[in-house]
Parts: C-alpha cells; structure tokens; sequence
C-alpha cells in the first residue's frame, strides 16, 4: 500500500480530510469487490466531514468537494453512502465515481454504462504513466495490462479484467489489479481535490 501522505493533491486537504484518507491504510480499499458495510472506523470520521472542511484552504468548487467525499466513502468501502452522492453530481466526474461504485459492487454492465458518461475525463489520462510508476515497466507490458494502459486508461477493459479475477484471489493478477484500481482512485481524487481548491471547472 502506497504512502497516503504522497500522493496527487493530498497538501491541499484539511486535517480531518488527510486523517480520513490515511486510516486502515493496509486494508482500505483492498477489495476489487466489496459486500457489506464499509469500515465501521471510517463512518464515525466521515459523517463528520462536510465540502466546506475538506480543504486547508478556501473552498472554489463545492460541486467537486462533494465528489471528494464520494471518493472517500468509496475508499472505505461504504458504496451506498458514496452512490448516494455521485448519483446526484450530474457531470462527467460523478459518473466517473458512479462507474467505480457499481464496478466495486460487482454491476459490471452498470459499471461500463456510467464509465460511457465519462469517457474524456481529463483524469482519464493521468492514470497510464501512475500505473507504470506504480507497477514497474515490466508489469504493465504483460497481457492483459499492456491493452489496459496504452494511450489513456480503458476503464471498459479494466471492468473485464476485475469480472474475471474478483474472486480468484490467488491469481497474480488480482493483486496488480487492485493496485490499479487504488491508482485510479487517486487520479479521480486529485482531479477532485485540485478542482475544488481552485477555480470552478465544469467536470
């Protein structure tokens, strides 16, 4: 598991904020699937979080903050809590996190509906070169990562990917997979993050 603390856009979150996103940092988000109650830990902090006391500084983008709050339900794997809010952010960053959360829930068509919505999300081109960063070149030239990652991440070929290894815990490639899934939540994240601490943008 990756060092909270270092990754895209985390200097700008407030206290309460970087508290929330480095708990449980071995478990949390760990699962390709999740069913059930997220970490109970977790709810207690994030019931307490609102737009407004994400950040350090002042709040630009409300509408951004609040898909931040959805990203961090969703890291702790509360998906109701987190689909309550990106069903009601009508734009392409809440479809994105509308995507995740029923690709997390095991609706993988529903999941490819709402990743449609989103298909030019500028964090969308982020995640190739995090992935490599992440993984090492050798890992991401192996089928069926190498597809995955060319030009900008195909979210439609990672669904696949998480359907078929999901419950195969012991196949090399769940392990990669959920590294990617945890990369992909930080690009979403930091898009969040940046949009919500400076000026307004309409994604």
């Amino acid at each position: 598991m990756q060092d909270q603390t270092h990754w895209p856009a985390m200097d700008v979150l407030s206290p309460l904020a970087r508290e929330v996103a480095a708990a449980n940092a071995e478990q949390a988000y760990a699962g390709l699937v999740v069913k059930g109650d997220g970490w109970k830990p977790a709810w207690d902090m994030l019931r307490r979080l609102t737009p407004q006391g994400l950040l350090a500084g002042p709040l630009h983008s409300e509408r951004h903050a609040r898909a931040m709050l959805a990203g961090l339900w969703l890291w702790h794997d509360w998906l109701d809590e987190s689909h309550q809010i990106s069903q009601n952010l009508e734009t392409a960053t809440g479809s994105f996190w509308h995507a995740i959360m029923h690709r997390r829930e095991g609706d993988f068509s529903n999941a490819k509906y709402w990743y449609a919505r989103c298909r030019h999300h500028p964090a969308l081109a982020q995640i190739p070169a995090m992935a490599r960063a992440t993984l090492g070149a050798t890992a991401t030239t192996t089928a069926p990562l190498h597809d995955l990652l060319k030009g900008e991440w195909d979210p439609d070929g990672f669904v696949d990917v998480v359907e078929a290894v999901h419950r195969k815990g012991d196949d090399p490639l769940h392990a990669t997979a959920v590294k990617l899934q945890q990369v992909e939540w930080q690009a979403l994240f930091a898009h969040c993050a940046q949009r919500a601490a400076g000026p307004a943008q309409s994604t």
